[in-house]
């Protein structure tokens, strides 16, 4: 870890001495460039100086604690060592969190979907309450919300639906939500009263921005046709619906929501652009197999990352072991207690990373 401190204070410093060069001043461009990786750096070096001269107080006050000549100052300076002594641990795990690598997408918009998984029409009305319920903590979180594409069944539930979720860290906080989410309850539907499991799965995608991703016109085929409701009845009379098909990778995207074929269309890109970059930053990783599995699922009820327990009023999270006995509320967006706890994981598990 401190190696890596070494070289980023080395580099802070060559930074420091670079964006005051003329002709680096005259070249905006790379300027801009150093500035900007100068900026990034600063927080962590002054964290870093910190911590350097906090070690080297103790060290000096060791020093003095075992020279003759400052035995009558003995009880002040054990006083003072012991307080320098305790900040020590604290800055060196700030230091720790500050080395994680920040993910570059976290501060993006979300495009977050939604699919019946196994269970039939309870996992339909299931989604429905998975869509109530990221809707309603996108209220709390002070996000905008816009459903861009949506088939619901007859009895009000959700075959799949894509919402875009927009807010200053709300990747960051949604996207440990990908997975399969599974229900045991007693359906609406059922006489018996037996308890039944069902499921749904979750997607969670970074929004895609220009500078991202860029789609080349030839390379998409886009059909219109007439929107339809619930068992084929139409909904409008114009050619409103669209589907966007990406040759290159296969993806099919169709909205129909708006009346607007215009609309529709930008609909159906925004949610082209957040997969295929999506596809993109995980064949970057080499990943995209496992990830898009893990990450989605076969809406199976084994796979499950979360279980909603209706008898038990209870909601558990099966990643990191935390139940919460406050299933209304959870479902009615209060959802942060589990997200910090899970942000919390994943930093514990990054600074195992760092410490080797």
């Amino acid at each position: 870890m401190f190696d890596k401190l070494d070289a980023m204070k080395q580099r802070f410093n060559e930074l420091t001495e670079e964006i005051g060069k003329s002709e680096v001043i005259a070249n905006q461009e790379l300027w801009q460039k150093l500035v900007k990786e100068h900026a990034e750096l600063q927080e962590i070096v002054e964290k870093y100086d910190a911590y350097l001269e906090n070690e080297k107080q103790v060290g000096e006050l060791h020093e003095m604690l075992h020279d003759p000549e400052n035995a009558d100052m003995a009880e002040m300076i054990e006083e003072e060592l012991a307080e320098l002594q305790k900040k020590q641990p604290k800055l060196e795990e700030e230091l720790k969190l500050l080395l994680i690598p920040k993910d570059p997408n976290d501060d993006k918009n979300v495009m977050l979907e939604i699919r019946a998984g196994t269970g039939g029409e309870e996992a339909s009305l299931f989604g429905m309450d998975l869509l109530r319920m990221y809707t309603r903590y996108a209220e709390r979180s002070r996000y905008k919300t816009e459903i861009l594409s949506s088939n619901y069944t007859e009895l009000g539930g959700v075959k799949e639906v894509i919402i875009s979720i927009a807010g200053k860290g709300a990747y960051s906080n949604l996207k440990y939500e990908s997975g399969v989410h599974r229900v045991q309850r007693v359906p609406e539907t059922e006489s018996g009263g037996r308890i039944h499991t069902s499921a749904a799965t979750v997607a969670v995608l970074p929004e895609a921005e220009d500078v991202d991703i860029q789609v080349n016109p030839a390379d998409l085929r886009i059909d219109v046709y007439r929107a339809s409701g619930n068992g084929g009845q139409c909904v409008n009379t114009t050619d409103s619906a669209v589907r966007i098909t990406h040759i290159p990778t296969g993806l099919v995207v169709t909205c129909q929501d708006e009346k607007s074929q215009l609309k529709n269309k930008e609909k159906c890109m925004k949610v082209l652009k957040a997969r295929l970059y999506d596809m993109k930053k995980s064949e970057q990783d080499k990943e995209y197999a496992e990830r898009r599995k893990s990450q989605v699922g076969s809406g199976d009820r084994s796979e499950r990352i979360r279980t909603y327990n209706f008898p038990q009023g209870r909601v558990t999270d099966h990643r990191i072991g935390l139940t919460l006995y406050k299933l209304e509320s959870f479902l009615d967006g209060d959802m942060q207690e589990m997200i910090d706890a899970l942000i919390f994981a994943e930093k514990e598990k990054s600074l195992l990373a760092v410490d080797e």
